[in-house]
């Protein structure tokens, strides 16, 4: 589980504990306290808890990260990790941000998935979920295009992957949240910004992390056997597709 430290990545590695998961792997990248205090939760669901810290907004960061994970049997991956890493105008953007970005939330989830789908083809099973966003159909918020556009890519992986991966076990599926209260909106966004959404949102509020993370155990389960390629739109009705 990528970016598990706060969110919908901790609820949804909380989840998986309680639904009967033997271990959950927590990465994350700053919160070490955050994620200690998710591994304690999924210790409490009855679950083995491991850390690992890893920096995905470069290639060097990655290949640590699959050093350390190396061999270990991994059954279900939710490529979580991503950020804005702060809002910037296109004409700003300098080079290294924008691959900082698009590495972070785009290239991590291409490089841990090739690392951990050998083991999955061979076992005949296994599940990847990506997170993508709502800015992958409308394009975010202005300073968001690079958050955008890797999303974008996500989304599009997503498919490539189910159709090149269903026929050996492997189901590949997607969740795209709309505005969430995480801390990701905390950091990106005005309480203006947060009230417009509510306001052009069916169902009048913002999301909260639990409501994305259970889409995610739910497409992992017999339930979605049949759910390949499919980009789960989670928003309260903000976009309808």
């Amino acid at each position: 589980m990528t970016g598990s430290s706060n969110g919908i990545g901790a609820e949804a590695a909380v989840k998986f504990a309680e639904g009967g998961a033997s271990e959950v792997l927590v990465q994350y990248h700053k919160g070490h306290d955050e994620a200690a205090a998710v591994c304690d939760r999924i210790r409490a669901a009855g679950a083995k808890a491991e850390m690992f810290g890893a920096d995905f907004t470069s290639k060097a960061g990655i290949e640590a990260f699959l050093k350390e994970l190396g061999r270990r049997r991994v059954d279900i991956l939710i490529n979580n990790a991503g950020s804005l890493l702060k809002r910037t105008p296109f004409l700003d953007f300098t080079p290294e941000l924008w691959d900082q970005v698009i590495t972070l939330n785009f290239n991590s989830a291409f490089y841990v998935t090739q690392h951990v789908l050998p083991q999955m083809v061979e076992r005949g099973r296994g599940y990847v979920i990506n997170v993508s966003s709502v800015a992958a159909r409308n394009g975010g918020g202005v300073g968001a295009l690079a958050y955008a556009s890797a999303k974008g890519g996500l989304s599009t992986m997503t498919k490539g992957l189910a159709k090149e991966f269903a026929p050996k076990g492997v189901r590949v599926n997607g969740v795209s949240p709309g505005t969430i209260d995480t801390n990701f909106h905390k950091q990106f966004s005005t309480e203006q910004m947060l009230n417009n959404v509510r306001g052009a949102t069916p169902a009048g509020r913002l999301g909260d992390s639990a409501e994305t993370a259970d889409v995610i155990l739910f497409l992992c389960s017999e339930g979605a056997r049949f759910i390949h390629g499919q980009m789960i739109e989670v928003n309260g009705g903000f976009l309808m597709v």
